[in-house]
């Protein structure tokens, strides 16, 4: 037990090397926690998922590239690799985990970082030759080389995955047709305004929109053809499914634990079973109502998650976190939007410049807030979130109104 511990977790094996693992190794490592960590995964090196959709037509796309730690780094730390191993049994009473190899390693806490994989769509043709998924870098490096200037591509689903693989599509040069079920994409992550001005966006960038629900997908000669429920007909050279992730939940199914699309953990981001934690993509908080949360599944959500595991692993309080935040790259444009920005609350407007940023209150209070290329207007409006700075429609809506003054105002 080390000197900020209020649990001694031993030996920690982390089954999955991403954002979420990684950042929870180093968290224990910041705590003072000083028995062995080993992270295991089955891809060849912890890495960023972010750039996949965005930079995979880069020059300098590799691993490498986009990796978020070094060699020396998990070295400087004393954080011990299994990669490309995967684990394919947890015992969860002896906490001790079995690899393809058939290797035991042997632990005293382990915890879940699995992750998700690609969801794919359950319909004739979904897993034909030429139907790509991206959760990987090898689904990267697929969909690179299936690519070349004037490839016919239809890419399903219209969300933050689709939307930055359409627009790294056109900047290669290829034939880009966007599908999706409703004519505004992300309402409900950054309101409605917000989400038809980044979906029009596409048509001014050539890509095609198309609004509707895939039926299925078949060859014809030497290609693809998408059909949608209204019987409209798509050639492709190429098909992209971006719907969404399914959490690696099995491990944990398969060991007895409690899972309900995702694997159940409370406050402390412990499971049903006293040894093992989950975090990031993979876990879904049990409220002490018995009420499940949804699963989180953006970039920073899954580092905090890996951190805040830290601190439940070794029965620390787990520190508050604030509003959430997400981001997304489409067409040379930086999207940001912090907190809520549907459910109850007015819709303000701030107009002026080359994109509008938008804003949720209710109760008096900001509760959510979206911008483009505008990072300052979004930190500060997280702080405004965070520390419940009461604000006035006018002030939102004046694109003369600080709100690092509003700030600074309340303080």
């Amino acid at each position: 037990m080390t000197a900020r511990s209020g649990r001694d977790a031993g030996r920690v094996v982390i089954i999955g090397g991403g954002l979420a693992g990684y950042s929870a190794a180093e968290q224990l490592r910041a705590l003072g926690h000083e028995a062995p960590i080993t992270l295991i995964d089955a891809e060849p090196t912890s890495y960023d998922r972010p750039p996949l959709s965005k930079r995979l037509f880069e020059d300098d796309f590799s691993v490498a590239s986009l990796a978020f730690t070094t060699p020396e780094r998990l070295t400087d730390l004393d954080i011990g690799t299994l990669f490309s191993r995967r684990a394919t049994a947890l015992d969860p009473g002896a906490a001790s985990v079995a690899l393809d190899d058939g290797t035991v390693v042997a632990a005293d806490t382990v915890l879940l970082a699995t992750g998700g994989r690609a969801r794919t769509l359950p319909i004739p043709g979904a897993d034909l030759p030429g139907v790509h998924v991206l959760r990987s870098f090898a689904d990267a490096i697929g969909i690179r080389d299936a690519v070349r200037n004037d490839t016919r591509v239809v890419v399903i689903g219209a969300g933050l995955i689709g939307a930055e693989l359409a627009s790294s599509l056109v900047r290669r040069g290829a034939t880009v047709t966007l599908v999706d079920p409703v004519a505004a994409p992300l309402a409900p992550a950054v309101g409605e305004l917000m989400a038809e001005h980044l979906h029009t966006m596409h048509a001014a960038h050539g890509v095609d929109l198309v609004v509707g629900i895939t039926a299925g997908i078949e060859t014809a000669d030497d290609h693809l053809t998408v059909t949608i429920d209204d019987g409209r007909m798509l050639d492709a050279d190429v098909v992209i499914v971006g719907v969404g992730i399914i959490p690696n939940s099995s491990l944990a199914e398969d060991a007895g634990l409690d899972v309900d699309n995702g694997i159940l953990i409370d406050s402390r981001f412990r499971t049903s079973a006293n040894r093992v934690f989950a975090a990031g993509d993979v876990a879904r908080h049990r409220a002490e109502d018995g009420s499940l949360r949804r699963r989180e599944e953006h970039w920073e959500a899954a580092q905090l998650s890996g951190r805040e595991s830290a601190y439940g692993m070794l029965g620390l309080e787990v520190p508050p976190r604030g509003a959430a935040w997400f981001w997304s790259d489409r067409h040379g444009v930086h999207l940001e939007a912090v907190g809520r920005l549907s459910g109850p609350g007015e819709l303000i407007v701030r107009a002026g410049g080359a994109h509008p940023a938008v804003f949720l209150r209710d109760g008096g209070l900001l509760v959510g807030a979206a911008a483009i290329d505008d990072n300052n207007l979004v930190r500060a409006a997280r702080r405004l979130i965070d520390l419940r700075v009461p604000v006035t429609p006018s002030d939102l809506a004046d694109d003369t109104v600080s709100l690092r003054a509003l700030l600074k105002a309340a303080r």
